[in-house]
C-alpha cells in the first residue's frame, strides 16, 4: 500500500488513445513537466475505461492515481481543468480499493488467473443459456442457476455492470461483495448476495459442452470455463485520488439517490 503523502511536484501523466487526451496531456507537460518513472502520482487522461487500465498498471508500485475526465464516463474521473492541478492533488481525498483474484480453469484444465477492479463476471458465450453452480466457501447455495451469466463485483465497481444488472450499490467502505445473476431465468426471481469480503466464491459451469461460458476479470477473459473462484486479494492496495468535497465515497452515496 502507499502510505507516504504523495510529492505533488513529481507527477506523470497518462493519456488515453482519444484526441482530446492526448491533447490534454501535451498542454499540461509544457505547464507542469513529467517526472516520469520517478512520479510519486499519475494523472490519468480518459474515462473509466482508462482509470481501470491505469490502476492496473500500477498494480506493481501501488503509486497513487488522480484521473480527469477526458472520455465519455467519468464516475471514477475528477472534472477536467489546467489550472491549479498540484494544489487539487495534495488537497485530495484518497480511497484505497482491493481487486478481486479469479482463477479460472478452463475445459483442458488450464488455471487462469488475473485481478479485477470492478468485477469478475460469467457470460454465456452462445444463444444457450448458461447453467451455474454457485458455492460460498465450500458449501454450495444454488444448485442451479439458468441464466445469461453471473458477476462477483468490488464496492467501486458496484455502480458499473453490476447496477447495470440490477444488482446493490455498495458504499466503498464497506468490506462486502456483491454476487448479482445477469438476465436469470431460473430461479427467475433470485437477485443476488451481498458476501462478506472475506468470502471465497466458486462457479461451477454444468453442461459447459452444450452450455460453453467465458469469464472476464475487468478486461481479461478465458472461454470455455468449467470453474472459477473468485476472492477479495487483500494484499494489493491501490490509491485513487478525488477532489476535496467530490471523494468516491460521496459519488456512490450520491448515485444511490439519483434518478
Amino acid at each position: 500500500m502507499f502510505n507516504a503523502r504523495p510529492n505533488t511536484s513529481r507527477v506523470t501523466f497518462l493519456a488515453s488513445d482519444r484526441p482530446e487526451a492526448q491533447e490534454a496531456r501535451d498542454r499540461l507537460i509544457a505547464r507542469y513537466g513529467d517526472a516520469g518513472e520517478s512520479a510519486q502520482v499519475i494523472v490519468a487522461l480518459g474515462g473509466d475505461g482508462f482509470m481501470l487500465e491505469t490502476l492496473h498498471g500500477a498494480l506493481a508500485d501501488g503509486k497513487p492515481i488522480y484521473g480527469m475526465n477526458r472520455g465519455s464516463v467519468g464516475f471514477l474521473m475528477n472534472e477536467y481543468s489546467e489550472d491549479g492541478l498540484l494544489e487539487r492533488i495534495s488537497a485530495a481525498e484518497r480511497a484505497v480499493i482491493h481487486p478481486l483474484a479469479m482463477v479460472a480453469i478452463d475445459s483442458k484444465r488450464k488455471h487462469h488467473r488475473a485481478l479485477a477492479i470492478n468485477e469478475v463476471s460469467l457470460l454465456r458465450q452462445t444463444r444457450q443459456t448458461a447453467k451455474l453452480r454457485i458455492s460460498i466457501d465450500g458449501k454450495v447455495r444454488m444448485g442451479e442457476l439458468v441464466c445469461d451469466g453471473a458477476l462477483v463485483a468490488t464496492p467501486a465497481g458496484s455502480t458499473a455492470y453490476n447496477l447495470s444488472a440490477h444488482g446493490p450499490i455498495i458504499p466503498i467502505d464497506a468490506r462486502v461483495m456483491a454476487l448479482t445473476p445477469i438476465s436469470a431465468f431460473r430461479p427467475r426471481r433470485w437477485r443476488g448476495a451481498l458476501l462478506a469480503h472475506t468470502a471465497r466464491v466458486t462457479f461451477e459451469v454444468l453442461e459447459a459442452d452444450k452450455r460453453p461460458v467465458s469469464a472476464v476479470a475487468d478486461n481479461v477473459e478465458i472461454r470455455d470455463v468449467v470453474e472459477v473462484h473468485v476472492s477479495e486479494d487483500r494484499a494489493v492496495s491501490l490509491s485513487m485520488l478525488f477532489d476535496a468535497g467530490r471523494s468516491l465515497e460521496e459519488r456512490v452515496l450520491a448515485e444511490q439517490f439519483s434518478a
